[in-house]
Parts: C-alpha cells; structure tokens; sequence
C-alpha cells in the first residue's frame, strides 16, 4: 500500500465512524423522542460492558496467580481505589496501568 491508499482508509474509516456515532443525534432531534428502550439500554450497557472488560482483564488471575495474576489483582484493586477517591476515570486507568507496568518489571 502506498500512502495516499493509506490516506483514503484513514479517511474512509473516519467518515464512517463519526456518520455512525452523528447517527442517533440526528435521528432523535427535534419532536421526536428516543423509546423508552433505547433510554433504558443507555442506563444499563455502560456499567455491563465495563463488567465485561473487568472480567476478561481478570481471567488469567486464577490461571497464573503467581506470574501475572497477583499484578493484575493489584492494578485493579488500585484502579477501583483510586476512583472511589477522586471520581476521575482518566486518572484511575493512568495509575492502574502505570502501577501494572511497574509491577511487571519488578516481579
């Protein structure tokens, strides 16, 4: 691939995400109003999809405890304390992942 094709899927790629995500607000502006089902899966997905991604970082805990499976815990563990302190997501994911590469390198 040389660099304009390169160009054009960049491009090509961005158009559509932004048309995907400009989508609903286009479509729900106005006097029409979003289902009450939309409403309702906008409460629920975000902490579900966040459930999922704690679980699928956390699946090699029981596997390997002892290689990655304790740094991982504590990562966590300091992701979830660190947020509870401050309210502030992109300090706690800073000091978790900060806190998992440190750790990677000492144990």
């Amino acid at each position: 691939m040389d660099s304009n094709e390169i160009i054009l899927a960049i491009v090509v790629s961005a158009v559509i995400t932004f048309s995907l995500r400009a989508l609903p607000f286009a479509t729900f502006s106005g006097e029409r109003k979003m289902p009450e089902k939309l409403i309702c899966l906008g409460k629920i997905l975000p902490s579900a999809i966040m459930a999922v991604l704690i679980v699928y970082c956390l699946k090699g805990v029981l596997e390997d405890p002892v290689g990655s499976g304790v740094q991982e815990l504590i990562s966590a563990v300091l992701v979830a304390a660190s947020y509870k302190w401050k309210h502030n997501t992109l300090f706690s994911i800073t000091l978790g992942t900060a806190c998992n590469m440190i750790l990677l390198y000492v144990i």
